[in-house]
């Protein structure tokens, strides 16, 4: 069979360059990431709120939905948002490289965020919704893989940090976003709400076109791909990982509630900041701001003030993670009590939970994505990151699963109140427990790019 050609042209690097330096094409693709998630987060912000105060028949009338049934949707749409790299990944390590993969995806994702902002239906929900999935599904696995492809052996030690920026570049874009859609909703509605996050869109592709010049482009791998993927190396790695992925899902079964459950739960509390009420919606914005603080503060302080104690390996910083999630989701267990015994709580006690979840994101998600790209043999890094994806898109499913089996005819949940959000507590802490055995069992081998001389006619 013959390989498909290179579709990397000769003028680009194809091998890290050997230096100690950072990779020069980095703050490209940290500022590209940062308005992609800008756009994404902006949008996703507002789902719920869309859904059950804004949206359409037909006719022009107001016909939203139940806050049970925009909970189901917006849980299958990132379900089906983070299935997508599975089908990203395969195409840019077998056909068209990272690069183009995620350029010309964008450009789709730009498209989908047109929908939103010009048709307020149910169609145009859908078909937004659909394109969003597809685009940003398919680069996500490309984005991150394409950071750990600009390093090589000498400048390796920077992976973290440059995985830690990176996280907070999304965080910055969810931020900004996440206080200014439900705010531009509120004031203009839908379409200036949904068409800002699509210009950002527009703006992250064109950055990352500039810096072309700048990356390390892996060329594709052709029909060879496949060959790699079923190798005996492939196999033990992603049978060694999976069981990670797997428990990992729950995780963000529960983190993705930040975007319905938690922005209902916060329209029964008292919102009111230093004289200001937030939207339901804004609350949100506690994590990304959160992230920026907390990154540093693991990265620089809490965890080389633990390693100091016990060595603290990616495992057991996501084991920790799992268990504080256990934590965040009992005291939203709290909060619905309150608010189902007549009480209006203080919207600060959601922020208490919030920053528990957020120091267990630092120590699930960011650990998961560093340490996917050095468990991954380099032929099939993108494909591994997607793996990695598929948990988020298992653990939305199972929130999807879940509020559609718990919703009665009449609007009602078999869980109502407080008993939803035990249910998902009592189910994370058994997945912390079991996570411990595997970190336990688990064997994997580090994999970085090897570098080789610069190609760059």
């Amino acid at each position: 069979m013959t390989e498909p050609a290179a579709t990397t042209s000769p003028k680009y690097n194809t091998k890290p360059i050997a230096t100690s330096a950072m990779p020069p094409g980095i703050p490209f693709i940290i500022g590209n990431e940062a308005a992609e998630r800008f756009s994404f987060y902006g949008m996703k912000a507002i789902l719920t709120v869309f859904m059950t105060t804004y949206l359409l028949d037909t006719n022009g009338t107001v016909s939203p939905m139940s806050g049970e049934d925009a909970k189901f949707w917006v849980h299958l749409f990132v379900m089906a948002a983070y299935f997508m790299p599975l089908i990203g990944a395969l195409f840019a390590d077998w056909l068209f490289g990272k690069y183009r993969t995620i350029l010309y995806l964008s450009i789709l994702y730009c498209f989908g965020h047109l929908a939103l902002a010009l048709d307020e239906t149910r169609y145009g929900l859908a078909i937004g919704l659909g394109l969003i999935a597809i685009g940003t599904g398919a680069i996500k696995p490309c984005v991150s893989a394409h950071v750990g492809d600009q390093f090589g052996k000498q400048n390796s030690h920077l992976l973290g940090k440059v995985f830690g920026w990176f996280y907070i570049s999304i965080n910055m874009g969810s931020v900004i976003s996440t206080l200014l859609t439900p705010w531009l909703l509120d004031r203009y509605g839908p379409r200036v709400a949904f068409g800002v996050p699509g210009i950002l869109m527009a703006l992250a592709t064109l950055l990352f076109w500039m810096g072309r010049n700048r990356f390390i482009h892996i060329p594709p791998r052709g029909s060879a791909l496949f060959k790699d993927l079923f190798s005996s190396e492939s196999l033990k790695a992603i049978w060694g990982l999976v069981p990670v992925y797997l428990l990992v899902a729950v995780f963000w079964s529960l983190f993705d509630q930040t975007a319905s459950a938690w922005v209902l739960q916060a329209e029964g509390m008292d919102r009111t900041v230093m004289g200001v009420e937030l939207l339901a919606s804004q609350v949100q914005a506690i994590n990304p701001l959160l992230i920026l603080f907390l990154v540093p503060l693991f990265s620089y302080v809490l965890y080389p003030a633990i390693h100091r104690v016990f060595p603290l390996t990616p495992l057991r910083k996501i084991s920790i993670g799992m268990f504080l999630t256990v934590a965040s989701f009992a005291v939203s267990a709290l909060i619905e009590t309150s608010i189902q015994n007549g009480g209006r709580p203080c919207i600060s006690w959601q922020a208490l939970a919030y920053l528990i979840l957020t120091a267990a994101e630092v120590m699930v998600s960011i650990t998961c994505l560093e340490f996917s790209y050095t468990q991954a043999p380099n032929s099939i890094k993108s494909i591994i990151m997607s793996l990695y994806l598929l948990s988020v898109s298992l653990g939305n499913l199972i929130t999807a699963v879940v509020n559609g089996v718990i919703a009665n005819d009449d609007g009602t949940s078999k869980l109502p109140g407080a008993s939803y959000y035990w249910f998902f507590t009592i189910m994370m802490l058994l997945a912390a427990i079991v996570f411990m055995f595997v970190a336990l069992r688990y064997r994997g081998k580090v994999h970085i790019q090897d570098e080789g001389e610069s190609i760059h006619k």
